[in-house]
């Protein structure tokens, strides 16, 4: 890990020490692996010999075979090895950090926090938490809590009066004022995980707030950073708070394509797209949709049309309280509603397995957001649709710029969709 003083500098142009893959595109296997991910073998979770009731719980959740990033990741994490993995959305980049630290840890330790797992969204939080107790369930002993803004702050700091939780799950602004009041410890943590590290790291404010937070653990511990988008730029931010990590990087765009998910676009004007979205959910069987807009005040307006033509609709956004969106978050996890208005608020991390179609109502700002937002539809491998509204010049480029950077062909949308294209069979 760099001296604490040297993360105070943000600017600074470090080069990085990591090899460039051979021109084949060959895997080069020293510390860090370039290029796809190394061929996964017929293993199972068996084979990294995890605590049977780690391994009795990844049972009962459905896991048969480690994904790729998991089959290359866990064998070190587990190890204490620092990572700094960059994967596919929808390949269990949570399972590695929550398998890895529960095999770690010691449930008779009580009232010492000994995991930090930080994140740039409050039902991310919720959402690692719920993947914690589900991973733990057979380890009884273990606590969990989970912390972020809009909920009272006296309350949390009361939590902490009956024993303070072995794994802690939150947004940096709340940590710190738990940190602050005096309530959660740091002394104790021998795990540091950062979920979307480029989103957490990438702007000054929420940079200086992880440095914050860092600074008051423990020089020695294990440090893993995990997304699906990692530009250049940010891996030597990352590699900052770690220590010769491993590192797993994509360096092609194009293999952060989803194989199962078709892509389409649909030239539509601004003031059609409410005709053609309601026309295509006619249309499309699905399970259940995420449509994205731009703005809170398209996201309630758009949910409200849907809800008077009887489609059963919710929206997420973050003009909401806290304990209204948790709810609707669950009720949207639960299957209770099938369709899903939202604003980027939802467009990263956010694991809703039955989701098979993602509409982009309104084009996002850039491709990464694209890669994530289309992301929640097609996960684990599965099949999925996206479809984008493209109805000026600035949508049409933000696609180009998409395609471009990961190679991949994004047709306009056929005037009939074979089922078994995007549906899983039943």
């Amino acid at each position: 890990m760099a001296d604490e003083n040297e993360l105070l500098d943000y600017d600074e142009d470090e080069q990085e020490t990591v090899q460039e893959p051979k021109s084949n595109g060959e895997l080069q296997v020293k510390k860090a692996v370039k290029g796809d991910y190394v061929t996964v073998h017929s293993s199972g979770f068996r084979d990294f010999i995890l605590k049977p009731e780690v391994l009795r719980a990844i049972v009962d959740c459905g896991f048969e075979h480690p994904s790729e990033v998991q089959h290359e990741c866990i064998p070190q994490a587990i190890l204490s090895m620092d990572v700094l993995c960059q994967a596919k959305s929808g390949m269990g980049k949570t399972a590695v950090f929550v398998i890895a630290t529960l095999q770690q840890l010691d449930p008779e330790e009580e009232g010492m926090t000994r995991v930090l797992v930080l994140c740039h969204t409050r039902e991310l939080a919720y959402q690692i938490s719920k993947e914690y107790e589900r991973f733990s369930k057979y380890m009884p002993k273990i606590k969990v809590g989970v912390f972020f803004g809009g909920m009272p702050l006296r309350r949390d700091i009361e939590s902490f009066g009956k024993g303070a939780p072995h794994i802690v799950v939150g947004t940096p602004g709340r940590i710190l004022d738990l940190i602050r009041n005096k309530a959660l410890k740091l002394d104790n943590i021998k795990h540091f995980i950062i979920d979307e590290c480029d989103k957490m790291l990438d702007t000054l404010d929420m940079r200086r707030d992880v440095q914050d937070i860092f600074r008051q653990t423990p020089r020695s511990k294990q440090v893993m950073m995990f997304s699906a988008t990692m530009s250049k730029d940010i891996r030597p931010v990352c590699r900052n708070f770690m220590q010769d990590p491993l590192e797993i990087f994509i360096d092609n765009d194009s293999k952060l394509t989803l194989h199962g998910l078709r892509q389409h676009y649909v030239k539509v004007k601004e003031n059609e797209k409410n005709r053609k979205l309601f026309e295509l959910l006619d249309e499309l069987q699905f399970n259940q949709v995420i449509i994205f807009v731009k703005s809170v005040q398209r996201c309630i307006a758009l949910c409200q049309l849907l809800v008077d033509q009887n489609f059963p609709a919710i929206a997420m956004h973050r003009s909401m309280s806290q304990e209204e969106r948790l709810e609707r978050y669950q009720a949207f996890k639960n299957f209770q509603k099938r369709l899903l208005v939202a604003t980027n608020l939802f467009g990263r991390g956010m694991d809703i397995e039955r989701v098979n179609i993602v509409f982009n109502y309104d084009m996002p700002e850039d491709s990464d957001t694209y890669l994530h937002r289309v992301a929640r539809a097609g996960r684990f491998g599965t099949k999925g649709l996206a479809i984008t509204f493209i109805s000026d010049e600035h949508d049409a480029e933000i696609l180009n710029d998409v395609q471009n950077r990961f190679e991949v062909n994004i047709s306009e949308l056929p005037d009939v969709m074979e089922i078994a294209s995007y549906m899983e069979d039943r």
